[in-house]
């Protein structure tokens, strides 16, 4: 552990439920990503049927939530929320995620990360990463996948960084298109 993390604050996180909601709203609302509310690959073919647009998605989101769906984690800096990362299992996402899962195994998906534009650059990232990796742990995932991108890339940079992940200990499992990588932990 470096200097820089040692001195990094600890974010504490808690599951998005219907008792953390308004701290997610929160997190979404002071510059989270509240263009997608990280619905893209989530959002079914009869959704987008009906919202082609994508103009539902904060209240499709919302409905998950309300249905008790495993979303992410709202995390915590002094009590404040500022942080959200979006893990959940591989079979709430859909295949516009990409090839991934693995037969007979439970696989879950990070496939967004976001800390408020006034903590970036304090090592955060990290934290999200392994909250991510503890949650899927709690839930009994045997795998954890991930998309991240190489640090110079122009799109995609919500799913992290790839040097990030391998410090984590994620490997390999490929491409998927040409910035996003598959990255896998087995638990």
């Amino acid at each position: 552990m470096s200097s820089r993390d040692e001195a990094t604050p600890r974010l504490i996180f808690k599951p998005v439920t219907e008792a953390t909601r308004e701290d997610f709203l929160t997190v979404f609302g002071k510059g989270g990503p509240n263009y997608c509310w990280c619905m893209p690959y989530r959002v079914t073919a009869d959704e987008k049927k009906a919202a082609p647009r994508g103009s539902d998605r904060k209240a499709l989101m919302l409905g998950r939530i309300a249905e008790r769906v495993t979303v992410g984690l709202v995390g915590y800096l002094e009590g404040e929320p500022v942080a959200w990362v979006s893990v959940a299992p591989r079979d709430t996402f859909n295949a516009s995620l990409g090839p991934g899962g693995e037969a007979g195994k439970t696989v879950w998906a990070l496939t967004c990360m976001f800390i408020r534009r006034t903590h970036r650059g304090e090592g955060f990232g990290h934290q999200l990463i392994a909250a991510a990796i503890t949650q899927a742990r709690r839930r009994k995932a045997d795998v954890l996948e991930a998309y991240p991108v190489d640090p110079d890339s122009p799109s995609y940079r919500h799913m992290g960084f790839l040097p990030a992940f391998e410090a984590a200990g994620f490997k390999p499992g490929g491409m998927i298109g040409s910035r996003r990588h598959l990255m896998r932990l087995t638990m």
